[in-house]
């Protein structure tokens, strides 16, 4: 009886930190895991391709690349990731990869742990899905957190990062509190502004009355413009 043959599988890996390992995604974890799908679905593992220290935010690694150009090259029959986001965590690039090199009668992309296969009409759907459903959680995700630092802000709550001019942090490590020498500083940069002057007389102006920037530099016109807007 005639035995079809295995299907020709790139075991593509990637971790973007070494602190990865300790969630579960290390490359031998990953490889692993490949590997033992491989066997159970007769895969052919033709070779094991590793980014060590690439972001799924960007396709332009070079491991993928190389896988990318193996497939389409016809070195190869399948992509095989342990999930998704070893892959991308980009919508957009995802439905790119899978126009371009995953479609029918093109290469077939395989997930162990989403149990992806494209190889059939079901396979893909799925990988449409879940896809949509990532995308729509990390939004949604950024919109709570977008909600979360206004409302600490609109309250006087420290939420990161440079305080706004007029301001320093106080001793709670929480809050803002009005800093007295920027404060005067503010209110001579509006006052020249409402004079007229440019943003650029603004911060000449500024420097000749002594006042400098936080790191002790005359002020620039973009400096200016954060302050009084």
């Amino acid at each position: 009886m005639y035995a079809m043959p295995a299907t020709r599988t790139i075991l593509y890996a990637r971790v973007s930190t070494d602190k990865q390992a300790d969630r579960g995604v290390s490359l031998e974890a990953q490889k692993a895991k490949g590997q033992a799908y491989a066997d159970l679905y007769d895969l052919q593992i033709v070779e094991a391709i590793i980014d060590a220290g690439y972001s799924a935010k960007t396709l332009a690694r070079p491991g993928l690349e190389r896988a990318l150009g193996m497939l389409k090259a016809g070195k190869a029959d399948a992509l095989l990731v342990v999930k998704l986001d070893r892959l991308t965590r980009s919508v957009s690039d995802l439905g790119m990869l899978v126009e371009r090199y995953f479609a029918p009668g093109k290469a077939a992309l395989l997930s162990v742990g989403e149990q992806i296969d494209t190889r059939s009409a079901g396979g893909r759907l799925v990988l449409n899905v879940l896809a949509s459903v990532s995308q729509w959680e990390r939004e949604a995700i950024g919109e709570r957190t977008s909600t979360a630092l206004q409302h600490k802000a609109a309250k006087g709550e420290y939420i990161g990062g440079q305080p706004p001019y007029g301001f320093r942090l106080a001793a709670d490590g929480q809050h803002l509190e009005r800093d007295p020498a920027e404060q005067l500083l503010l209110a001579e940069a509006q006052r020249l502004r409402r004079k007229g002057l440019s943003l650029r007389a603004v911060a000449r102006e500024l420097e000749a009355k002594g006042f400098r920037s936080r790191g002790s530099r005359p002020f620039a016109a973009v400096q200016v413009l954060r302050m009084v807007g």
